[in-house]
């Protein structure tokens, strides 16, 4: 009987203790539960920032993609043009016509290559009589231009070219010199 009692004794005392000690496990389990949650959260959310920049750099990739042949492919195009700009309008009026169908041979090579390069996103850099932009034009000279503005583009010596968004290469341009009476008067008072 000694032995009945002492076996129900820690019973009753684990019961109690386990009442007791209910609450605060229920609490530490809900903190648990509560971190564990935000921590799987926090995992998600990093996973979908991976997976949306990882999508940027493929679409960034693959648009970006033809840059350094679109480079090479620009000095192929200049050489076209030289070559159709080295022979005189006169000369090609008077060329017999196996010289003229090399000469449209050419021009029609030209623009089917400005062509490819268009439908790849390779544009050409607009520089008729627009203002002097160091993010797209490289000046080569300042030139005395009467009834031009200062900064404005004077002439183009090499095209340049933006792929997308991007500079691919700069015009080379020249710029009107300041300075001079054709230089429009500046209304914004900042001297630009």
């Amino acid at each position: 009987m000694a032995g009945d009692v002492d076996d129900d004794m820690p019973e009753s005392a684990g019961a109690n203790g386990a009442g007791e000690d209910a609450p605060d496990e229920l609490a530490r389990l809900a903190g648990e539960n509560a971190e564990l949650r935000d921590r799987m959260l926090r995992a998600l959310a990093e996973a979908e920032n991976t997976r949306r920049r990882a999508q940027r750099e493929r679409d960034e990739n693959r648009q970006y993609a033809v840059t350094a042949f679109a480079r090479d492919m620009l000095n192929v195009a200049d050489n076209l043009n030289r070559a159709l700009q080295s022979v005189p309008e006169e000369a090609r009026d008077q060329a017999p016509a196996q010289l003229k169908a090399v000469l449209d041979g050419v021009e029609a090579t030209e623009r089917q290559l400005l062509a490819t390069l268009e439908r790849h996103g390779v544009h050409k850099i607009e520089t008729a009589d627009a203002k002097f932009d160091p993010h797209l034009h490289q000046a080569i000279a300042e030139v005395a231009s009467e009834g031009r503005p200062a900064g404005t583009i004077v002439n183009v010596v090499q095209t340049g070219y933006v792929i997308a968004d991007r500079l691919l290469r700069p015009a080379m341009v020249g710029v009107a010199k300041g300075g001079g009476a054709a230089a429009e008067p500046d209304d914004t008072g900042d001297g630009t």
